[in-house]
């Protein structure tokens, strides 16, 4: 019974000696700052009123309304959603001719923006402002709008009624009629007591500090795109941030984890292993009812003891999409720069010739030049119908070129387009890390050739790659798909590892054959399925 009478709540404490410090001391506080506590409620509701506005000004669903006019109405929808939330008199979003495009009454969408205190945010100026509108007077924050371009686009003005603010104000005046100096007394006694109470059982921290760690972890855990899931010693589930919930979601998870056990809402979890041994796993790939998640799980210690574990992960849709994104516009940068770099060259040999006056070998050259160039290009656009795999092609060519390679692109048969897009994103990933791989492979080679042949039959698309390079050692043909193996030093081997993820992606199989001295020839063959049935 001892035991349980020292077992006090937190919450109680607070309640307490937080109740008898304000019932006996608020006076005191009002006689000697009075005006220190008006200016602070203004300058908290001024403060509220501007991270309002801010936080509406960032959102990309308002960008995106603002540029598109298709979309106008997710404004007022979005606005009047954070309005209620937040509690403010109004959220109005305009546009760069101070014309409302949100409101609290939906009537006065369309027209200018009334209180005449909008014209310096209209030039880019936040700041916070009082003036009467159409629901009476106000005190106002204003915060520009731009885009991804950093063009403003509109204002965010976020309203609170002056008379909430002074209603704050007297209230806070009248509550606090009745202290005196005793009552201050023991509340700063009562304060001490809590303080010290506090800071014994929370590691020294201050309230203050408590409240604006517990705010920042709580605003983060849930603004981040990654999923966070949380377990105690007990295995037993104590965070589920909101990314985490969409997630299992989709994975046909609805029900509350929080409270349950690890392994009863998720059998395939590895969190009990990471909480037995105390180390971290990470960047694994898990399967959650057929939805695959890309996870890192940590322990986490405190005092040098396991106290429980923590796992966030993202799907891998997300991350394969970021991949797909990454891969295209490195690709068109390569093959720009190659291209670009090739022109000059082209040019300072015609400007050369022209200033030697050799007119006829100029005319000789440009037609060698447009002829290589048709050849190349006829070849290519006309056998392989994939405009972006055509494109990323002549890109190799030029960059070939660049390094003083032989390249020669064989395409026997028409390729047609694939079914699914994502097939192209495949082939490029296949061929790129391919040919680049064999380009640096010569790069002290005599001979530097490069033959890439595309087949397409019986829905079956067949690659070949060879070059004349050093080729790979028999000891170590057998690594060179695996993750991060390389011999060319820290933070390589990822170009052959991504070969084989995204034939094994398609269902393809990979042949490779290289004797040292005499090149490599990859092999490839990958199921096809193409847009309009076989096209044998």
């Amino acid at each position: 019974m001892q035991t349980q009478a020292f077992k006090v709540k937190l919450s109680t404490v607070i309640i307490f000696f937080v109740c008898i410090v304000v019932l006996v001391s608020l006076m005191i506080t009002d006689l000697l700052i009075s005006s220190t506590v008006s200016e602070n409620i203004r300058k908290h509701q001024e403060e509220k009123a501007r991270l309002v506005s801010r936080s509406v000004a960032t959102s990309h669903i308002i960008i995106e309304a603002l540029e598109d006019d298709q979309k106008s109405m997710e404004i007022q929808e979005y606005t009047k959603s954070i309005q209620a939330a937040t509690d403010m008199m109004f959220i109005t979003v305009m546009d760069m001719n101070g014309i409302r495009r949100s409101h609290p009454n939906p009537e006065q969408i369309g027209k200018h923006f009334v209180g005449g205190d909008e014209k310096e945010a209209l030039k880019g100026k936040e700041y916070v402002s009082s003036s009467k509108g159409t629901l009476g007077e106000s005190l106002r924050a204003f915060t520009p709008i731009y885009n991804e371009t950093g063009d403003q686009i509109g204002v965010a003005a976020v309203g609170i009624a002056l008379e909430s603010v002074e209603a704050a104000l007297g209230k806070s005046h009248r509550s606090i009629l009745t202290v005196t100096i005793l009552g201050l007394l023991v509340g700063i006694i009562g304060a001490v007591l809590l303080a010290r109470y506090i800071k014994r059982i929370l590691f020294g921290l201050e309230p203050f500090a408590i409240a604006k760690i517990f705010v920042e972890r709580n605003t983060m855990l849930q603004s981040v795109h990654e999923g966070i899931i949380a377990v105690d010693n007990e295995q037993t589930i104590t965070l589920v941030n909101r990314s985490a919930r969409q997630i299992f979601k989709k994975a046909g998870l609805s029900k509350d984890p929080v409270g349950m056990k690890i392994h009863e809402f998720l059998p395939s979890t590895k969190l009990d292993q990471v909480l037995e041994k105390g180390k971290p796993v990470l960047d694994e790939e898990q399967m959650i009812n057929g939805v695959s998640i890309l996870v890192n799980r940590v322990p986490l210690i405190v005092n040098g003891e396991v106290v429980g574990a923590i796992s966030t992960f993202r799907d891998k849709t997300d991350v394969n999409q970021l991949a797909e994104q990454l891969t295209g516009v490195k690709t068109y940068a390569e093959a720009l720069r190659a291209q670009s770099h090739e022109f000059m060259n082209r040019l300072h040999v015609i400007l050369g010739m022209v200033q030697m006056k050799c007119y006829d070998e100029l005319s000789d050259y440009i037609r060698v030049l447009v002829g290589h160039h048709n050849q190349e290009l006829g070849n290519i656009t006309q056998q392989i119908k994939d405009p972006a795999l055509a494109g990323f092609l002549m890109g190799k060519l030029s960059y070939a070129r660049e390094e003083q390679v032989e390249f020669n692109i064989d395409v026997p048969t028409v390729i047609p387009e694939p079914v699914n897009p994502k097939m192209t994103h495949e082939l490029i990933t296949i061929l790129g890390n391919l040919i680049d791989n064999s380009i640096e492979a010569m790069v002290n080679s005599t001979d530097k050739t490069l033959d890439v042949t595309l087949y397409f039959s019986d829905k079956l698309l067949t690659l070949e790659v060879s070059d004349s390079g050093p080729g790979i050692p028999d000891e170590i043909q057998r690594n060179v798909l695996e993750k991060g193996y390389s011999t060319k030093g820290e933070n390589r081997g990822f170009g052959l590892y991504l070969v084989s993820k995204s034939i094994e992606n398609v269902g393809g199989e990979i042949n490779i054959d290289s004797k040292a001295l005499l090149g490599t020839e990859i092999h490839i063959t990958i199921p096809y399925e193409v847009k309009g049935g076989n096209h044998d």
